[in-house]
């Protein structure tokens, strides 16, 4: 402890405050303090206020780990999210619903992007495992996660969100990507449309992947020839979707009378391109995923929604299922995507 400053000790600047210390100023045994931050009401009120004026004067703050250790608890109060870029809306909004379940436990979230990377994946996964958090909700950029079964047959909880787990059983919360891009599909083939272009992301990723398969499912069933100068992939950021785009409203006849957008920032791209070519009202565009201001946009734009909240809400609940002791078999969620209609999707061909 320092000289005391006003008659009061207080800890040395830069050092934390330990209970011992509360338990000094206020002259105190640890195990008062102890029942004191634990919440405990057999204290006597003198001696609870006491306790209460050195933990502030001191700004002490409990060591939540070392007090589940004491009381035989394996627990942290920390879990894991690995997600793919927590600047994007769709992880942004995943990971507050995350923070939510958390904070309502009174735990905290460790988060991280994953940018696609699977060696980034194995070094994060391997930090956060380290860091011996109570569990991880993953959206994965590896394509064959087996390498965490030690860590799961040890008692890892892991629940894997938007993308199903390979190599490793485990938890999953997903949304009916296939369904939804089928969705978009029959949405524009109703109105007539027969030249719909697919622009999208990695194929490597799982859920641009079945994107895709639902949107080719969708023209096949419908009788429609699948045109492969209308599919654009690998597209990951909205510049490269917007010259993409560019690159297909050419104004010939061969040029797609509608776009199918397979993520959010493609659809950003598309958009932009449709605005600098004069073509907003003339080419209907549907994207899957929502985004801020999406409905602001002129003409508003259609999209295939995801619940995120819900999304978020499910893979937390079912992490802390497993944390608490739930040793059921590994379920995979799957929710329904839903079709906002707002007037983008909703402009007919052109007559050539």
């Amino acid at each position: 402890m320092s000289e005391p400053v006003g008659g009061l000790p207080v800890a040395p600047v830069g050092d934390r405050a330990t209970m011992r210390d509360v338990a000094a100023l206020a002259g105190v045994s640890l195990k008062t303090v102890s029942r004191v931050v634990n919440g405990e009401t057999t204290v006597a009120p003198e001696l609870a206020e006491r306790v209460q004026r050195a933990v502030a004067r001191l700004a002490y703050r409990p060591n939540r780990t070392a007090s589940n250790l004491r009381r035989g608890s394996a627990r942290t109060g920390v879990i894991g999210a690995l997600l793919q870029d927590v600047s994007n809306s769709f992880s942004a909004g995943l990971l507050r619903s995350l923070e939510d379940q958390a904070r309502a436990r009174r735990d905290v979230v460790l988060t991280a992007s994953l940018d696609e990377e699977a060696e980034r994946e194995h070094l994060l996964v391997s930090d956060l495992v380290g860091r011996r958090v109570d569990g991880l909700v993953m959206m994965p950029a590896s394509v064959d996660q087996s390498y965490l079964a030690a860590d799961v047959a040890a008692g890892l909880r892991v629940v894997f969100v938007d993308r199903q787990p390979r190599g490793v059983a485990a938890d999953s919360v997903t949304v009916d990507n296939r369904r939804g891009a089928v969705m978009a599909t029959n949405h524009l083939l109703s109105l007539g449309h027969r030249r719909i272009a697919f622009l999208a992301d990695l194929t490597s990723i799982e859920t641009s992947r079945e994107r895709r398969l639902g949107y080719e499912a969708a023209l096949r069933e419908a009788g429609v020839d699948l045109d492969p100068d209308l599919v654009v992939t690998g597209l990951r950021t909205p510049d490269a979707a917007e010259e993409a785009a560019i690159g297909l409203l050419d104004g010939s006849a061969h040029a797609p009378t509608a776009v199918f957008a397979g993520r959010n920032v493609v659809t950003i791209g598309v958009a932009r391109a449709l605005r600098t070519l004069g073509l907003s009202h003339q080419v209907a565009l549907v994207g899957f995923d929502d985004f801020p201001l999406a409905e602001l946009l002129v003409p508003g734009l259609t999209v295939v929604r995801q619940d995120v909240a819900r999304l978020g809400r499910e893979a937390a609940e079912q992490l802390y299922a497993r944390i608490e002791g739930d040793t059921s078999p590994p379920r995979a969620r799957v929710i329904p995507p839903r079709l906002v209609l707002r007037g983008s999707g909703e402009i007919a061909p052109r007559r050539r």
